[in-house]
C-alpha cells in the first residue's frame, strides 16, 4: 500500500521509520538482455545463457546496476510525497550490491526514511533501500539514496 504523503511537514513523522515494501517485478532476461545492449555490459554472466549454467550462479544474473536502476519505479509504490516541490535524484551514500538477482526471478524495494534535511531552498531525504529477492535470505542490494526537494 502507498503511502501518500501531503508534503515536508507531514513526512516529518515517519523520520526513521520503515515505510514498506514494493510490490513483485520480474527481472526478465529480456529487461537484463536490454541493459546490456543500453550499457555495453555484455559480460556472459549477464547474457549468455549457455555459458551461465556452467557458471558460480547457474543461470544468468541481472547487472547489479539495472536493479539500482529499477528502485526508481519501485519506490512510488511504497511512497508518494505530494506538494513538496521539485524532486531530484540527488545521489547515494552507500550501494552494496550482497547477492544476485537471477534472470525472471521477482524482486521487490523495502524503503526506510532515515533522515530529513534542510538546505538552502529545499529538502533533502535520505531513503535507506533494501532490494530483496524472492526466496533469497539475502538482500540483493543495500543502499542510501539521497533526494531533493526543491521548493
Amino acid at each position: 500500500m502507498t503511502l501518500k504523503i501531503a508534503g515536508i511537514e507531514q513526512l516529518r513523522q515517519y523520520e526513521n521509520h520503515h515505510l514498506g515494501h514494493s510490490g513483485w517485478f520480474t527481472v526478465t532476461q529480456e529487461l537484463i538482455n536490454k541493459f546490456a545492449e543500453t550499457t555495453g555490459d555484455n559480460q556472459w554472466i549477464h547474457v549468455d545463457l549457455e555459458a551461465a549454467k556452467a557458471g558460480p550462479f547457474g543461470t544468468t544474473i541481472a547487472h547489479g546496476y539495472l536493479v539500482l536502476s529499477l528502485i526508481p519505479r519501485l519506490l512510488p509504490e511504497i511512497l508518494v510525497i505530494e506538494n513538496a516541490g521539485i524532486a531530484v535524484n540527488y545521489g547515494a551514500n552507500k550501494i552494496r550490491f550482497t547477492s544476485p538477482v537471477p534472470s525472471n526471478a521477482r524482486i521487490r524495494l523495502g524503503a526506510k526514511l532515515a533522515r530529513l534535511e534542510e538546505f538552502t531552498g529545499g529538502t533533502q531525504i535520505c531513503i535507506e533501500g533494501t532490494v530483496e529477492t524472492e526466496n533469497i535470505v539475502k538482500p540483493s542490494l543495500i543502499a542510501e539514496l539521497i533526494y531533493r526537494y526543491y521548493r
